[in-house]
């Protein structure tokens, strides 16, 4: 026995499949293997393979998809361990669970400061036009900014200043669609495949166009032609079924029908703007919310606020929605619709307006 070899190795039954494939070497040395032994199985022609630094393959023909993005986050999470003031803060280096009755720690708790993004991300959450996992050539991990570590073998890091909270998917960390997007993009110049995955990021209600967008513009990707046409294209696909909800909307909760896509303007007088629905006998006015939160977003708010308060000075009510809660709260969104209607009669009558198709 040497000091490399713990008291109680810790049994491996707990570990999926695919982790009891892949370890980190601190992990190998808490089951009892010497360093010595790793160093053995590693050898060329051994039964193990060294698959990243610190990261061993427990078998030696090549990985599937599952053990490559297992051994990129133990890569990360490795080095993460590795760096002072981790230790301090409580993060056990291996799981907590030793008995076969034990359930694992959450995916975050065993990568900590580490996720999956780009294509692998957007891969995991379904996107058809992303590519297979073993067609990656690379990986992208996404760690805090100041972390001390570099791209290596299937591993690519990508920082960031603060870490989103990542969402769990077949249990592991995956940045969050938008994000993943993001480090997508910045990888890609194709123009198609760009704006395929932006389109099916909210064809698929992944995301709204507005995060994506968002996500964008830190990334100072609006700067690319490609990405602007994709981004245009997203819009598009983000409003046509925004709109769509809307139609479902006042048919399936039985509201009256409205007037479409109209513009509104004082007899002989100033535009007034455009508006998505408007009831002419109550004087409710709808407008969906589908700005992109681009450098100007401060002043196209303010172009918002300015048509919104004309109109109720006007004595015309406007119910502002947004594409997601017509999508998440549809009814609710409903009934702020009907109670404007029903109060119209408990208002003062209002200026008259000319309507002309937009």
């Amino acid at each position: 026995m040497n000091h490399n070899t713990p008291l109680s190795p810790r049994p491996l039954s707990h570990l999926s499949d695919a982790r009891r494939r892949v370890l980190t070497n601190a992990q190998l040395r808490a089951h009892g293997v010497t360093n010595a032994e790793i160093n053995e199985q590693c050898r060329p022609g051994g039964a193990w393979q060294q698959f990243l630094p610190g990261v061993c393959l427990l078998h030696p023909g090549p990985p599937t998809g599952e053990e490559r993005l297992h051994a990129v986050l133990m890569y990360a999470a490795r080095s993460s361990m590795r760096e002072p003031g981790l230790r301090a803060q409580g993060i056990p280096a291996q799981p907590a669970a030793t008995g076969p009755g034990a359930q694992e720690p959450p995916s975050s708790q065993r990568y900590p400061d580490a996720m999956i993004t780009g294509l692998a991300a957007l891969t995991l959450y379904g996107f058809a036009s992303a590519p297979s996992l073993l067609s990656l050539d690379r990986i992208d991990v996404l760690v805090p900014r100041l972390r001390r570590l570099r791209s290596t073998g299937c591993a690519r890091i990508v920082r960031a200043p603060a870490l989103p909270r990542p969402e769990e998917v077949t249990g592991l960390p995956v940045a969050p669609v938008p994000r993943a997007l993001a480090d997508a993009v910045a990888e890609l110049s194709e123009a198609g495949i760009v704006r395929r995955l932006l389109t099916e990021a909210v064809r698929g209600g992944h995301c709204e166009p507005s995060a994506v967008v968002r996500e964008l513009t830190q990334a100072r990707l609006l700067n690319r032609p490609h990405v602007v046409d994709a981004v245009d294209t997203l819009l598009a696909e983000g409003r046509a079924i925004a709109e769509d909800h809307l139609y479902r909307m006042v048919r399936e909760n039985g509201l009256p029908d409205p007037v479409w896509n109209v513009d509104l303007c004082l007899p002989g007088g100033p535009h007034l703007g455009g508006l998505d629905a408007y009831w002419p006998e109550q004087a409710v006015a709808l407008e969906l919310d589908t700005r992109a939160p681009r450098q100007d977003d401060d002043a196209l708010w303010s172009e918002y606020a300015r048509k919104r308060d004309h109109l109720e000075r006007l004595g015309i009510t406007v119910v502002h929605v947004t594409p997601r809660k017509l999508r998440d709260a549809m009814e609710q969104q409903a009934a702020v619709v009907r109670t404007a209607l029903m109060a119209a009669c408990d208002r003062d009558p209002s200026a008259y307006v000319v309507v002309l198709p937009r």
